[in-house]
């Protein structure tokens, strides 16, 4: 039976801005009382970057994205190349291997063909890299300037592994939260390659497929292995709020174990960011069972690109919904949800 659609949607917002689309409390509230009272059902209720549907006696993953980066290519990748590894990381955290990809192009008028030609033959490339193909889509041309040059919206679906049942609800006190490399390139790459600021820095943008680290991961920990998510939007500190309110559970972060380039770290505090709410987009973070946490971490660190994976924060019952961070001096501070939108159109 289909479930009712609420007679009441409490979302009052005067108008749409550029925080509902920041990964942050305004995102949330979005989702929460509009999208999901409106369209409820139970796989939505969820949250997750992908949902879980049962058919013919297989869990499958399915996942939407869509990406509005400017500029359109930067260091280390490009939004085509995104679009491909950002549906691929939603599904491997979903504990899914991708099946296939879709994708549609909305192309502003005026786009020069060779910008077009660069991105699909980019998403072919990111594609075959991802061991996934591209199987179908959908192109549409909007009015100059209207677009930003190119959208592109990619859904994926996938095969869940069966060793798995992810989700919040199956956190525990006393779990281990193991992030698999440093935060903050890809956002801070984005920032630096829209020229607006008198900053050189050597640093690209982190985009890659996760799907090697995951399954290495699973492989390691199997049923161990409580939840993931890759910490695009909103950064890890976004990830590990929406971790501890939907477990309603505390969550402890090390500050001083997670890992964050000196290029980064730097950039930021020079324009008074956090790099925990700055997006990554070839990163994940994993719950897993304390009893299997040192063999995870061994196993993702043994993947080309997974050297400097990391335990950097447990699970905790108290104080329940809440992340707290533990400082470098010893001191713990609250670590909230992202409020603004310090950097717009990265992913």
């Amino acid at each position: 039976m289909a479930t009712p659609i609420p007679s009441v949607i409490r979302f009052d917002d005067p108008q749409i801005e550029l925080v509902h689309g920041a990964g942050g409390k305004a995102t949330r509230r979005l989702i929460e009382t509009l999208f999901v009272p409106a369209l409820a059902n139970e796989a939505l209720a969820a949250l997750a970057d992908g949902a879980v549907l049962e058919a013919g006696g297989l869990r499958l993953a399915i996942t939407t994205d869509a990406f509005v980066v400017k500029p359109l290519r930067f260091p280390g990748g490009s939004i085509g190349e995104l679009a491909v590894n950002g549906t691929v990381n939603d599904l491997a955290v979903s504990g899914a291997k991708p099946l296939g990809l879709v994708a549609a192009f909305i192309i502003e008028a005026g786009l020069p063909g060779d910008v077009l030609r660069s991105e699909v033959e980019t998403m072919a490339r990111a594609a075959a890299r991802a061991g996934v193909a591209v199987v179908g889509g959908d192109t549409k041309v909007v009015e100059h300037g209207k677009a930003d040059g190119l959208y592109i919206a990619t859904t994926g679906l996938g095969l869940v592994d069966p060793r798995l049942r992810l989700g919040a609800d199956q956190v525990r006190p006393g779990d281990r939260i193991l992030l698999s490399g440093p935060i903050g390139d890809h956002g801070i790459t984005v920032l630096l390659a829209r020229g607006e600021l008198d900053l050189e820095a050597d640093l690209e943008s982190d985009t890659r497929p996760v799907t090697p680290f995951v399954e290495a991961l699973i492989d390691a920990a199997g049923a161990g292995v409580r939840w993931m998510r890759d910490p695009t939007r909103g950064g890890v500190a976004s990830a590990l709020n929406e971790l501890a309110r939907d477990a309603r559970l505390g969550v402890l972060l090390y500050e001083e174990a997670v890992p964050v380039r000196d290029v980064v770290r730097g950039a930021c505090e020079i324009l008074g960011l956090d790099p925990l709410y700055i997006a990554c987009e070839g990163q994940f973070l994993a719950v897993v069972d304390s009893a299997v946490a040192d063999a995870a971490l061994e196993a993702v660190r043994g993947v080309p690109g997974g050297e400097l994976a990391a335990i950097v924060g447990e699970v905790r019952a108290e104080p329940a919904g809440t992340l707290l961070a533990v400082t470098s001096y010893g001191g713990m501070r609250v670590v909230d949800m992202l409020v603004g939108d310090p950097l717009p159109r990265i992913c």
